[in-house]
């Protein structure tokens, strides 16, 4: 349905992209969203008050908290709203809902009761800085908050060691210098960055550097909110022989197939199951008496 075809009195989930800094940032889109809204259902309530005293926006609508803790208990309630016919808005602190922020499960909700969800657009953290790292942004993935467990993450950062394309991170200040320390071991010392922090506020900073100066750095300074741009891995060239024997030097020390092509597919940045489809077909055409490294059936 297009935003033409709304009409009074229908139910509709209307996410609201909120300023991730500058409160001048606000589009007149989102002031009169936030005006007209029948419900509003804020992450933080009180963050949304000063929002609309700073936009000089007044409004009667229930404003309600919808946060990550409530998020699930909260459904029902504005599902009602919304089969009642009411427009229901959902702001978080900064950004787009759903984003790393709540929104998600209720978007999933109304789709599934055939509610209309449509969206204010506004500033977002990710594109903003991935705008001004000056690194590669024809391709991107966006990654959010890593796990907080140390193993975890470095489970995570290990996985997207050979991923081509530029990445985007959130991160907490107190855990940028471990997360940038993390980074450098799976992506390489080198790899290039940047730390936005503050973004659109005006003490906004961005920090460019290989990953090991900006570990370093974070290990000094590192406040605010935090936004992290890696480039992606750099394209090698297939030398699909080479990384066959190296898959036959591990399954000859008893490494199984799978474990022993994962872990030679981390090293040479070629595609674990297209190195793993060659390992089989190699395997396949040996002679039935070469025993060979069989380490796995």
């Amino acid at each position: 349905m297009s935003r033409a075809e709304f009409q009074p009195g229908e139910g509709r989930l209307v996410l609201a992209g909120t300023p991730i800094g500058d409160a001048q940032d606000a589009s007149p889109a989102l002031i009169r969203a936030l005006g007209t809204a029948d419900v509003i259902a804020a992450e933080d309530t009180r963050l949304l008050r000063t929002l609309l005293l700073r936009l000089g926006v007044t409004t009667d609508a229930p404003v309600v908290s919808y946060f990550e803790g409530n998020e699930a208990s909260r459904i029902p309630g504005l599902i009602a709203d919304l089969e009642a016919g009411k427009v229901v808005l959902v702001a978080t602190d900064a950004g787009m809902p759903s984003v790393s922020d709540p929104g998600y499960r209720l978007v999933a909700a109304a789709i599934d009761h055939g509610i209309t969800v449509t969206a204010v657009p506004g500033p977002s953290a990710v594109l903003t800085a991935l705008a001004i790292s000056g690194l590669p942004v024809d391709r991107f993935c966006f990654e959010g908050f890593l796990p907080r467990k140390p193993g975890e993450r470095r489970r995570r950062l290990q996985g997207l060691a050979a991923e081509p394309r530029t990445m985007v991170f959130f991160e907490a200040p107190h855990r940028l210098a471990e997360f940038l320390t993390d980074a450098a071991a799976a992506f390489g010392a080198d790899r290039p960055g940047a730390v936005c922090r503050e973004l659109t506020k005006p003490y906004e900073q961005v920090v460019r550097g290989s990953l090991s100066e900006l570990a370093q750095w974070a290990a000094e300074s590192a406040r605010g909110e935090i936004t992290i741009v890696i480039q992606g891995a750099p394209e090698v060239s297939a030398d699909w022989d080479d990384a066959l024997q190296q898959v036959d030097l591990l399954l000859a020390g008893g490494t199984k197939l799978s474990a022993a092509v994962a872990e030679v597919a981390q090293v040479t940045g070629l595609r674990r199951r297209e190195l793993y489809a060659k390992a089989l077909a190699a395997r396949s055409a040996e002679p039935a008496g070469d025993d060979r490294a069989r380490g796995e059936r």
